[in-house]
């Protein structure tokens, strides 16, 4: 499961905690709400109960008195009805006498003369019964309807949800705009660490930044200076060594050269060994020319404007293979920002590499994906195996082909350079298969085609 970044958990976090006061607050702040105004309205509707009782009362204490006329004389507006029990019978002001809404255990309770107030549902309505007591022959019940304060109750716990809403999003906003600045240093040095891999050891952050992040920037900057100055120790070692070793080579190469050319007045071991010197010093050879190749692969890439596809053909010419094997892909331009001394060098390492271990190139493709050139070398031999493509463009590191290939080996570092002058361009090299089989190398340049 993929993690979420910090800002997304910052801001998540944010929402949450926004989310969770918001709907704390929105529950208390109903249920006071609500309380009280239940408790309001009992209050409201107990006193005018007991003032509708002391009518009743007054109005049942004759000696023939009309009980529907005295109920229809009380003022209780649309939103209270009146119910009066009296020996035994129920009364109402119209002809129904709705006397199941209220609960036995209610009105046993009122009859024994104790007032009792109730609310329930009448109807699917909710109600508010009221039962006050008159005598022992007659007791007083007034149903007010909560239908009004139900439905204020609905709007209220609507507006306070939405209420709870807006602050979640509100807390989720302010959260994404609190990471936003406050990863921004953390945005630059990320920045600046992309620069440094593509091997621009110039870069620096500025100190003043972010007061509470100064010592971070120092601290960076130091880190950086002192891996410049190592990077740039360890590659002017591996230069001088490889231009110390170019002498005493070529000093043996030419006499490799004479006993090579005198073979033929050597004994059959003589030659056999003298072969092998000379087999080895030209490997020697390259070795300290690829060592030399990396020692310059850590500078950053010198781009100027370069005809690509008349470079490949170039390349090809040089090492006669057939220029058609340079194909330019429909609408790409051939002319590319990018350093032409690396871009020859890695067409010439792939090339080489194909040809040692591959089966011979068969094409050299050149496209373009947006901005950036892509250049793949297709050959035709087995394939690199997946477990091999991670490792490949190590250094020293050969493939399963050149171990295969004992005539062959080379120094292990060919594709390592490919992989180095890729990264100066801000790019990457990468293997795969080719259709139809063999394998493709592609090589990514961002940045060089406008």
């Amino acid at each position: 499961m993929r993690r979420l970044g910090l800002r997304a958990r910052v801001t998540a976090g944010f929402a949450v905690g926004a989310a969770l006061l918001a709907a704390s607050m929105a529950l208390i702040s109903y249920d006071l709400t609500r309380r009280s105004l239940l408790d309001e309205r009992e209050r409201t509707a107990v006193r005018a109960a007991y003032f509708d009782a002391a009518v009743v009362r007054t109005g049942l204490d004759t000696e023939r008195p009309d009980v529907v006329e005295v109920l229809r004389s009380l003022d209780t507006g649309s939103a209270r009805r009146p119910l009066l029990h009296l020996d035994g019978s129920w009364y109402a002001r119209t002809a129904e006498t709705a006397a199941t809404g209220v609960p036995d255990a209610l009105h046993q309770r009122v009859r024994a003369g104790q007032p009792a107030v109730q609310r329930v549902r009448l109807a699917g309505q909710p109600t508010l019964l009221v039962g006050v007591p008159l005598s022992e022959r007659a007791t007083y019940y007034e149903l007010t309807s909560l239908r009004e304060l139900e439905e204020t109750f609905q709007v209220l716990a609507l507006a306070l949800t939405a209420v709870a809403i807006m602050v979640a999003g509100s807390g989720a906003a302010l959260g994404w705009y609190a990471t936003r600045h406050s990863l921004r240093p953390l945005t630059a040095v990320a920045d600046a660490a992309e620069k440094i891999a593509a091997g621009d050891f110039t870069t620096r952050l500025a100190p003043t930044t972010d007061p509470d992040l100064t010592r971070l920037s120092t601290s960076f900057n130091d880190m950086v200076d002192q891996l410049a100055r190592r990077i740039e120790r360890d590659r002017r070692f591996a230069a001088d060594v490889s231009h110390e070793l170019r002498s005493p080579l070529q000093t043996l190469s030419a006499a490799a050269s004479v006993l090579t050319r005198r073979r033929d007045h050597q004994d059959e071991r003589t030659a056999t060994a003298a072969g092998l010197v000379a087999d080895e010093i030209d490997r020697f050879q390259q070795l300290v020319n690829d060592l030399i190749e990396l020692a310059r692969a850590d500078q950053p890439a010198q781009r100027e404007h370069v005809d690509v596809a008349a470079l490949a053909r170039e390349v090809c010419r040089a090492r006669a293979l057939p220029e058609d094997l340079v194909r330019v892909e429909p609408d790409t331009p051939t002319g590319w920002r990018v350093d032409r001394r690396r871009t020859e060098q890695l067409l010439v390492n792939l090339l080489d590499n194909a040809d040692r271990y591959g089966g011979g190139p068969v094409a050299v493709r050149l496209s373009a994906d947006g901005g950036t050139g892509v250049v793949e070398v297709d050959d035709a031999g087995a394939g690199v195996p997946e477990e091999d493509r991670d490792g490949i463009f190590d250094r020293f590191v050969r493939g399963r082909a050149a171990h295969a290939r004992a005539g062959t080996d080379g120094t292990g570092l060919g594709l390592a350079i490919v992989a180095q002058h890729a990264a100066a361009h801000g790019g990457r090299a990468a293997v795969g298969d080719r259709p139809g089989g063999g394998s493709r190398f592609r090589v990514e340049l961002p940045g060089s085609v406008e």
